[in-house]
């Protein structure tokens, strides 16, 4: 087979071959099948096995139709109740196409018995053919089946017409299989609607890579798995092309390298389709196809406007419904595409017939996408024409755009594209090229960018100025957050205030840009403790993402909101949390770093409120999005919230060597005066204190800064201390700043433990009232947010059930707390005075010593079923100092065991008597 003169091109090697829609089957060899042998399609194989009166086989010249048909037919043993039969050129007049259809009817076992003999004549037409078909198949009472290949190649409607007839009159027993390249014009929607016509096309006939696998190996061909991929892909499952890929491959000296140039400019893959498709054209449509080439999709304006010409949607619509290696990409059939290979053909075409012509396709085709709002194409295009200055405008003015539709690494190609002073010589490509690296982790390389495209900021012109620094400023306060470095993110801040304070449209910054900056100056307000300010800026931020459709900034204000939400409830954390997820899973994004610090926010506000077990779910889902990608801080947020989630379970080991595990992504920097290392800081005192090791705890809390220990969890850690240290007064101290709201980002569960600390610390030094008012506080902050933990993490049972029998305020979460304590719930009178303790029956005697209100706290919780250490973490005491306790009680009753000591601290009406029953 040799090219036209005209369409002269030099192809690729390989040997000479013959290739029908059969099979494909070498020149030297005309009988044997090049590929060693069919594969066995076991899954097509079924469809046929169980298909209705008709099946109808459809795809593109190769695409294995015949040899799938032939393998059914030998495979299910059908060969003597087959009647088989190819359509040919000579096929178009109506005769001799019926008289091919008796004939193998009547090659059949059943048909021969039923079938008379059809003689032609010149008066014989179609219609009478087929009446004398029906009659003698009337009687038919096995199955046959009529196999009819290139049914496509029917050129008479009319003969189309008797054969519809013959579909819709046959007898059961009669079933058709029609191998076509393209939809046939028959009334086959009956058949559709009664589930008798069963539909094979192109996509099913595609090879899985098992199967182009299996192909190779019948061949003898072997081939790594990389190399099968790379050829699976380049075929697209196409029968054909994987064959010609298995007669080029025989015997080659280099597979690997085969596999990797592989192309449609393969001499075997060109003559093919050169024969099959492209010769078959006419020269309007092969010039429309050849220029069209250069395009990834192409529609029916763009085809217009690259040949300067008209209908070109008509003309790929007909070439995609006659399988000419045309796809449509959508349902309305407006975008289409090549198939790989025959757009490797096209190209080289177009190389040799208008060479000259390649950059200014290219050009009209970046124009065009540009104005029709295809940002990606139109950057790729104007590279593609070399045209650096328009392709890096076009990037820089959509850069944005297309991060926030999901296409960050699409971003980062389209700058690597870039020769590399392009890329410097632009700063607002600079800029863009900055952004992508940040975003891709390379933190000093996003870094050296930023720097450039300051320096280069003047050169931008003015009217696209402001843009840029604002840009920048967003930049270098991610870049900041990042590194976890709070001074830099405090300076970068006043840069985006001013920016929020002028009006988007006189700045030209875009509302997508306006979005971000809004929301990345609250997250850095956040993360500086100026939490009102912070809400307010992510508020307005999540407002304007949500009314311009920009569901990825939504989603990151939503999740930050939380974080922000959870200083004064927990609830509202909660829902926000729950709201960022679910917009995350519903746009495919639930595994994303966007939402990744929703997830340990949604669990910590969990945890405070009780909720361990659905806590530690939303953390194990989160686990899947906390990536590289993700800023430091979310790391440790999730270290933090792990920790936490380790202490309300009382697994105070783990818990510790959770917090001192490096929170941090690896080889990422994160400040130490970040909040969040703050509270892992005071959440490891916690622990520390509750395992009694105090002079660890100590140690820990003089290596703190000053600045830290201003804190609200650090003073909460350090009352805790000193509470177990037996010097409520310096607990008292230490927790006063957080009292009267002086404490820098007070958060709502640290200001219920310092009550609960504080009423601890009252009660110790004797001061009932201040104790009680301290706890009605804690009561009162926590009820409307449903906070439990505080309660559980610094227990005060003892003034609870005090707090009950005198208050009857709070019932409902008092008797929460109590059992959730492990003790009896308390009675809440409805009235009346405070409930007195019974006497204790006989004289009172006296102790030798009084009790001290740390041995007096103990004794109480002796008549639990707490062990020692139990009670140590319940009195956030050292084990020690319980067992220290614990022998004074004894001692000072006179008593030798638990029991024998709570007995006698009954009688002495130390401790209220056991009810009697009635």
């Amino acid at each position: 087979m040799t090219f036209a003169a005209s369409n002269t091109m030099t192809v690729i090697p390989g040997p000479r071959i013959e290739v029908t829609d059969m099979s494909v089957r070498s020149a030297g060899d005309p009988d044997r099948d090049a590929s060693g042998g069919a594969v066995v399609r076991r899954e097509l194989f079924e469809r046929l096995n169980r298909a209705g009166r008709v099946t109808v086989v459809s795809g593109p010249a190769g695409s294995g139709k015949s040899v799938l048909l032939r393998s059914w037919i030998d495979e299910a043993g059908l060969a003597q109740r087959a009647a088989q039969l190819s359509v040919e050129d000579e096929d178009r007049d109506p005769q001799r196409f019926w008289s091919s259809v008796a004939d193998a009817l009547r090659s059949t076992a059943a048909g021969s018995a039923l079938i008379s003999p059809l003689s032609t004549a010149p008066d014989l037409d179609g219609w009478a053919v087929v009446e004398r078909l029906l009659a003698d198949l009337g009687a038919l009472r096995d199955r046959i089946w009529l196999v009819i290949d290139d049914v496509h190649a029917l050129g008479s409607a009319e003969t189309l017409r008797q054969f519809e007839l013959l579909l819709t009159r046959a007898p059961t027993g009669l079933r058709f299989v029609l191998a076509t390249r393209h939809d046939l014009r028959l009334g086959l929607h009956r058949l559709r609607l009664e589930g008798e016509l069963t539909e094979i096309r192109a996509a099913s006939l595609r090879f899985s890579r098992d199967e182009a696998e299996a192909l190779f190996e019948a061949a003898g061909v072997r081939l790594s798995e990389s190399a099968l991929a790379l050829l699976h892909e380049r075929t697209e499952g196409w029968a054909a092309g994987l064959r010609l890929a298995v007669l080029s491959l025989t015997g080659h000296p280099d597979p690997e390298r085969f596999a990797a140039e592989f192309c449609g400019s393969e001499r075997t893959v060109a003559e093919y389709l050169l024969a099959e498709v492209l010769e078959r054209q006419s020269d309007e449509v092969r010039r429309l196809l050849s220029r069209t080439s250069v395009l990834e999709r192409v529609s029916g304006p763009l085809a217009d406007l690259l040949t300067d010409g008209s209908g070109g949607g008509q003309i790929l619509q007909e070439l995609e419904q006659a399988g000419a290696f045309v796809v449509a990409l959508d349902a309305r059939r407006s975008w289409f595409r090549y198939h790989r290979l025959f757009a490797d053909l096209l190209e080289l075409e177009l190389r040799h017939t208008e060479p000259a012509e390649l950059a200014a396709l290219h050009d009209t085709a970046a124009g065009w996408f540009a104005g029709h709002g295809f940002p990606v194409e139109a950057v790729r295009h104007a590279q593609a024409a070399q045209d650096w200055e328009r392709a890096g405008r076009l990037l820089a003015d959509h850069w944005l755009d297309v991060t926030l539709n999901g296409q960050a690494a699409t971003a980062h190609q389209l700058v690597a594209s870039f020769p590399a002073d392009a890329v410097t010589a632009n700063a607002e490509l600079t800029a863009v090229a900055a952004a992508t690296e940040l975003m891709d982790g390379s933190l000093e390389e996003g870094a050296r960018y930023l720097a450039l495209a300051a320096a280069g900021a003047a050169s931008v012109p003015a009217a696209r100025r402001d843009r840029l620094r604002v840009t920048l400023a967003v930049l270098r306060v991610y870049l900041a957050r990042q590194r976890g470095d709070l001074r830099a993110v405090a300076e970068e801040v006043e840069q985006l205030r001013s920016a929020d304070d002028l009006d988007a449209a006189q700045l030209g910054l875009g509302e997508e840009l306006r979005a971000v900056a809004l929301i990345s100056l609250g997250i850095a307000e956040l993360w500086s403790l100026r939490v009102h300010e912070a809400e307010a800026h992510l508020e307005r931020g999540v407002a304007l993402a949500r009314r311009i459709g920009r569901p990825f900034l939504e989603i990151k204000g939503l999740a930050h909101l939380g974080v922000a939400a959870s200083f004064r409830s927990s609830e509202l954390a909660a829902e926000r949390g729950r709201q960022a997820i679910e917009l995350a899973r519903r746009h495919g994004w639930s595994g994303e770093p966007v939402v990744a610090i929703a997830y340990p926010m949604l669990a910590g506000s969990l945890i405070w409120q009780g909720e361990l077990d659905e806590a530690e779910q939303w953390l194990m889902e989160g686990g899947y999005a906390l990536r590289s990608e993700v800023e430091p801080a979310t790391g440790m947020l999730f270290q933090l919230v792990r920790g936490l989630l380790e202490i309300a379970r009382g697994h105070l080991e783990a818990a510790l060597a959770t917090l001192r595990a490096p929170g941090r992504l690896p080889g990422r920097p994160f400040s130490a005066a970040h909040p969040l290392t703050t509270e892992v800081r005071a959440f490891l005192l916690d622990v520390l204190v509750r395992l009694g090791e105090t002079a660890q705890a100590n140690a820990v809390l003089t290596e703190t800064a000053d600045e830290e220990r201003e804190r609200p969890g650090i003073r909460t850690a350090t009352a805790a201390l000193r509470l177990a240290q037996d010097d409520p007064r310096a607990a008292t101290a230490a927790l006063a700043p957080l009292l009267d709201g002086s404490a820098p980002g007070s958060h709502q569960m640290w200001q219920v433990a310092a009550l609960l600390l504080e009423a601890s610390a009252r009660d110790a030094l004797g001061e009932r009232e201040a104790a009680g008012r301290a706890l009605e506080r804690g009561l009162d902050l926590a009820e409307p947010a449903g906070l439990l933990l505080p309660f559980l993490l610094y227990p005060v049972p003892e003034l609870l059930e005090r707090h009950a029998r005198q208050r009857t305020a709070h019932p409902a979460l008092i008797r929460k707390i109590i059992t959730a304590l492990g003790g009896k719930t308390p009675v809440v009178p409805a009235a009346g005075p405070p409930e007195q303790a019974a006497p204790a029956a006989g004289p009172p005697q006296r102790l030798p010593e009084p009790l001290s209100q740390a041995e007096a706290r103990v004794l109480r919780l002796l008549q639990t079923s707490l062990s020692a250490p139990e009670i140590a973490r319940e009195l956030y005491v050292s084990v020690n100092t319980v067992r220290t306790h614990m022998r004074h009680v004894y001692d000072k009753l006179g008593a030798h065991r638990r029991l024998e000591a709570i007995d006698r601290a009954r009688a002495l009406g130390l401790l209220a008597p056991v009810p009697q029953r009635a």
